[in-house]
């Protein structure tokens, strides 16, 4: 079952593009933007990233935010996505070992193909969800859509 709004957000560390530890309780004061993509080098997948660090000043407008961006891809495959794509913005975080562990705890996990589903998640400075949706794999999320939100 995909994770609530009021819901605390499930604690989690994973790795970054940078090789730096990300982890979410460390964000609290903050709010954080969770946008999962099922698998890096695909081109939907790689338009939603690009749009998140294209727009990430007008993210930063509505207030300090952390824009992470989540797949089961392994973390050699994440940092060079992240490489060729330019992201210097946006984390870019490997959810492969163990496998799938925080994409599952989140609700977002697609047996069916065994990737992540497409959806973007907000939590706000006290760690509490406040915004969620899912998207079919094939549809780019709105980024104003995201903004507005926040």
């Amino acid at each position: 079952m995909t994770i609530k709004v009021s819901e605390m957000a499930p604690e989690f560390t994973l790795k970054d593009q940078e090789k730096n530890d990300i982890k979410l309780s460390d964000l609290k004061g903050k709010k954080v933007i969770l946008s999962w993509h099922p698998l890096a080098f695909t081109s939907v997948c790689t338009d939603q990233m690009r749009s998140l660090e294209r727009n990430y000043d007008r993210i930063q407008e509505k207030g300090d935010t952390v824009v992470i961006g989540l797949s089961i891809d392994p973390y050699p495959a994440k940092q060079k996505w992240a490489d060729i794509l330019c992201i210097d913005n946006v984390k870019i975080v490997s959810d492969f070992f163990p496998y799938a562990e925080v994409t599952k705890a989140y609700g977002l996990f697609n047996e069916e193909n065994g990737a992540s589903k497409r959806a973007n998640v907000i939590i706000d400075e006290e760690g509490k969800v406040k915004w969620v949706k899912v998207y079919e794999a094939s549809e780019l999320p709105d980024v104003e859509e995201l903004i507005e939100n926040l």
